[in-house]
């Protein structure tokens, strides 16, 4: 599945089961609420932790669509500016971004 067909879905089931789809900052609150569910089911050892990380992907690309973003262009768009970053680790083992991308 990609990107772009999983936002069209969640938002879809969001509309089908009168879920929030006005309230940006509500959305960002529920996702921080799957984000905890889904450390919690990794930090515990639970056997849900691809269901939490799941929920969140969901929140996640729910809220792309409600701000009017393409979070897959988005995504492709990121990656390649990440792949052409150069960090270095400093003394404290950060790293840190040598380059202006």
């Amino acid at each position: 599945m990609h990107i772009a067909e999983a936002q069209k879905l969640a938002w879809e089931n969001k509309i089908a089961k009168g879920f929030n789809t006005t309230d940006v900052a509500l959305e960002f609150g529920l996702l921080t609420a799957e984000v905890g569910e889904a450390f919690t089911a990794w930090h515990k050892g639970l056997p849900d932790l691809g269901e939490e990380l799941a929920d969140v992907f969901l929140y996640l690309v729910a809220l792309a669509e409600m701000a009017g973003l393409d979070l897959e262009s988005e995504v492709a768009r990121k990656a390649e500016k990440n792949a052409g970053r150069t960090y270095r680790i400093n003394e404290h083992g950060a790293h840190i971004r040598v380059d202006a991308a």
